[in-house]
């Protein structure tokens, strides 16, 4: 009892937590294995909570970003003069109005899916034996070529696409999910002014990081959207032109993939591919690969970079890991929405905490170390620059010897 009467008097608990960065020189008790042990290991069982109840935190998490992309119209119909409520509620009704219209696009297009591949089934199956015929001339074994050629049934496609949307049930469950968070989240975000006053009185560097997310969110989702709509439209049209069946349906899918960086583009070009060479053959598949490959190079690597600037601010390698790891934790609106997650993410683990900014670069943000690539480039042309100048000297330096033979 008296040590544990010792232990009490000295322990000292404050009253207040400190503020962000005041306590940035204090240095943490455990050893730096332990603590990365320990981090890696609340990540794993994060995860894999969050993959456990990816049901409804999907379509919470998708409901929070169009609340967060849709705000500022609702603040702007407020100093319009209009009624918060109504601000509000005609917010919401918008948004879901157009996100239904979505989903009655995408089931639209995954029934012309349906009647569109059994129309090609056997040129399909005849390149699934075509194929395991090449397997197996390089050196694949019989049993496993036969089990390539026996999965490869163009009937399995429509369950496999069916089960990646999910059922009717399902959808109509998401959609409820997110009709009443965009309602509970809307009405909430009323007050959002207020409470991040209050808050940065205590943590200003979690509500300035909070509305960088914001702000740099909204800019990505929404660039993305409008250009994604528009990659969408052309490439639908060139599809139509060239005749590839289901265009409607490759125009749709180009516009999901336009959500997903680095992989999304091959994604969405792959089934058009296909058809075009079953319909149209080789010209047809060379005309599809210049029509993509143009229209995504000018919408994703001119267009978007500029709009969008250095809201994302995540290094490729990052960016594409991040894509993998949302879709397997909540699913296919994971790879969607996985640079808004892991900009969450990244806001609450780093940005809010001055300590833990130096990460920054480390995971893309490049602002700050522009002068340190600069300074890398110009030593790196001046070693060019030495270097061609030895070589001129030694191609005009007269050989060793040459004077003495004269």
């Amino acid at each position: 009892m008296a040590w544990w009467r010792r232990q009490k008097s000295d322990a000292t608990v404050p009253e207040e937590a400190p503020d962000d960065g005041a306590d940035a020189g204090t240095v943490s008790s455990l050893p730096r294995a332990d603590a990365i042990l320990l981090g890696l290991a609340g990540a794993t069982v994060t995860a894999l909570g969050m993959f456990w109840i990816r049901g409804f935190l999907a379509p919470v998490l998708l409901a929070l970003v169009l609340t967060v992309c849709v705000h500022p119209l609702r603040r702007a119909l407020e100093r319009w003069g209009v009624n918060r409520g109504v601000a509000t509620g005609s917010v919401i009704a918008a948004v879901f109005v157009l996100l239904a219209a979505f989903v009655a696009a995408l089931v639209v297009a995954l029934a012309q899916f349906a009647s569109l591949l059994p129309q090609f089934a056997p040129q399909l199956e005849q390149a699934g034996k075509t194929i395991g015929s090449w397997l197996h001339a390089i050196g694949f074994d019989q049993a496993q070529v036969q089990a390539f050629v026996s999965d490869f049934d163009p009937t399995r496609l429509i369950g496999a696409v069916g089960g990646l949307l999910g059922s009717v049930a399902n959808i109509t469950f998401g959609l409820v999910v997110i009709l009443t968070c965009l309602i509970l989240m809307a009405v909430d975000a009323s007050a959002l002014g207020a409470i991040s006053k209050q808050v940065a009185a205590h943590r200003p560097h979690l509500v300035t990081a909070l509305s960088g997310f914001a702000v740099g969110v909204r800019r990505y989702m929404v660039v993305t959207t409008g250009l994604g709509v528009a990659q969408g439209l052309l490439n639908w049209v060139a599809l139509l032109i060239l005749q590839v069946p289901g265009a409607f349906l490759w125009g749709m899918l180009s516009f999901l993939c336009s959500f997903i960086p680095n992989i999304g583009y091959f994604i969405a070009i792959i089934p058009p591919l296909v058809f075009g060479l079953l319909t149209g053959g080789w010209p047809v598949f060379i005309a599809v690969i210049l029509v993509y490959g143009v229209i995504n190079s000018v919408v994703q690597s001119i267009i978007q970079p500029r709009i969008v600037g250095n809201a994302v601010a995540l290094s490729q390698t990052i960016t594409f890991v991040s894509v993998l790891f949302w879709a397997v934790v909540i699913g296919p609106i994971g790879a969607i929405l996985a640079v808004p997650l892991t900009l969450l993410a990244r806001t609450i683990l780093i940005d809010s905490d001055p300590r833990a900014r130096w990460w920054r670069p480390i995971i893309g943000d490049l602002r700050d170390t522009k002068p340190y690539l600069d300074e890398e480039k110009a030593e790196y042309e001046k070693s060019r620059r030495d270097a061609k100048a030895a070589k001129r000297g030694d191609a005009v330096r007269p050989p060793t010897g040459a004077g003495t033979d004269a």
